[in-house]
């Protein structure tokens, strides 16, 4: 079983920034590329970021290519999500995600992913 956990998420004006992070336990973290994905209310739950086992590649959605960087620190088991120029479009709840299995280099698709995190609220206002 893997647990995640994020923190991070506040609110803060656009052009600001936050810092997002995702503490996750229960299987050997390194091993497993993570994501980021984000739910805006009234909407499907979306793709944001991938980071491969070593964090060596990274995949974003095209709205956020630029402004966020995904990273990761395999001896602390943390993923992280620096979101920059914040728009109030990005305003979502962010979930940190781990898949079922060491498979795909660069998940992105919902499917891909089995394990979840509780979410945290990013909200941007205008």
């Amino acid at each position: 079983q893997v647990q995640l956990v994020e923190s991070g998420g506040g609110l803060v004006q656009a052009g600001g920034s936050l810092r997002l992070s995702c503490a996750a336990s229960g299987r050997t973290f390194r091993t497993y590329a993570m994501g980021w994905f984000r739910q805006a209310p009234g909407k499907e739950r979306e793709f944001v970021a991938a980071i491969s086992w070593s964090g060596g590649s990274t995949y974003y959605a095209d709205s956020v290519k630029g402004r966020f960087t995904i990273s990761r620190d395999n001896a602390k088991n943390m993923v992280y999500l620096q979101m920059n120029s914040l728009k109030p479009e990005d305003t979502a709840v962010y979930y940190c995600a781990a898949p079922a299995a060491a498979g795909k280099v660069l998940p992105r698709r919902f499917n891909d992913y089995h394990y979840w995190g509780q979410g945290t609220q990013v909200t941007v206002s205008s």
